[in-house]
């Protein structure tokens, strides 16, 4: 799983706040691999080839609804353009797997994103606005459920 984003310009950061969150709430199988990647960049390329399932968190802006919104798409559906479910990142997950079908690798991805309030402060600022830290625990949950869907349970923390 990638959670991208820069925890420090306030709501690109949810993904890292996600990750965060996912290790204090749950035991994490052996099986699932938790990244808090930052930016995407090519360099995952390696596990696009190791994996079978890539999960991917982030923050969307562009869709007109509510900050706090939690999305489920298809990489595609953040193509290489601006506007709803647009990434705010150079590199998108799309672009990643188109680059890894070129080198030969395959591997399911989807993603997760909560539609942010304020994703480029003005000033370096770590935390979320009132919305997404209110609806993080939304996002979360929505990753486990995910992961058990997929096979993959987590088991909550005592």
């Amino acid at each position: 799983m990638f959670f991208v984003g820069n925890r420090l310009m306030m709501d690109d950061g949810v993904a890292p706040a996600a990750f965060d969150l996912m290790l204090d709430t749950f035991e994490i199988p052996a099986n699932v691999q938790l990244l808090d990647v930052g930016c995407m960049a090519l360099d995952m390329l390696g596990y696009v080839e190791a994996c079978d399932v890539i999960l991917t968190v982030d923050a969307v802006d562009g869709t007109g609804d509510a900050p706090g919104t939690v999305y489920r798409f298809e990489p595609d559906a953040m193509a290489r353009h601006a506007g709803p479910e647009a990434s705010l990142h150079d590199l998108k997950l799309v672009d990643l797997f188109d680059a890894a079908s070129l080198m030969g690798y395959a591997a399911e991805g989807y993603c997760l994103g909560m539609q942010v309030e304020n994703p480029s402060p003005s000033e370096f600022y770590v935390g979320l606005t009132p919305a997404c830290e209110a609806a993080l625990p939304l996002l979360v949950e929505t990753v486990a459920a995910e992961l058990d869907r997929r096979g993959f349970p987590l088991i909550r923390k005592g």
